[in-house]
């Protein structure tokens, strides 16, 4: 995702994208869709694993479901993170190195839910932490919170990243 934005504009083709007649929502979603399809695609092979361990046992397949679903929402949410970074930033290493601030972020936060006693600070940890979501996926829990918190952190990091397009093309 690093280069989904910074590279455009540190070559001068963010102009000519701008200038098509299509609007600021489409090119950062089609851009953010792109990068998506090719973090599923990446995950696709792992399916086989499921088909060959299916002729040494029996297989959950809703849990398996369960934690591709986990997977994907994840990755949904810091493929977004990416593009906000990268839309940020003129340079890809930049926003490479906010990106890893970002997620490192989030699994810093995670870790206050085994730091603090329980209480207001626990849960808002236990909500954010990557490890506890996982967790419940591969259990086959598909908690709402979950996926409220990373549908939500998807939505809003594309928010941001159409209002910082915009800004490049009317300011």
């Amino acid at each position: 995702t690093m280069r989904l934005f910074a590279e455009e504009r540190r070559s001068g083709t963010i102009e000519s994208l701008l200038t098509a007649p299509v609007s600021t929502t489409a090119v950062v979603l089609a851009k953010w869709s792109a990068a998506f399809v090719t973090y599923l695609v990446a995950w696709f092979p792992t399916v086989l694993y499921m088909l060959v361990l299916r002729r040494a046992g029996i297989i959950d397949w809703r849990i398996v479901a369960s934690c591709y679903l986990g997977v994907s929402l994840i990755g949904a949410a810091f493929l977004a993170l990416g593009t906000m970074m990268s839309a940020m930033s003129k340079s890809q290493f930049v926003a490479l190195l906010l990106t890893m601030a970002a997620v490192l972020g989030l699994f810093i936060v995670g870790i206050g839910e085994m730091i603090f006693d329980q209480g207001l600070a626990h849960d808002i940890c236990s909500y954010v932490s990557i490890w506890t979501q996982m967790g419940d996926f591969s259990k086959g829990q598909i908690d709402t919170r979950h996926l409220v918190f990373n549908l939500s952190l998807t939505v809003l990091t594309l928010f941001i990243t159409v209002r910082a397009v915009d800004a490049w093309r009317w300011g």
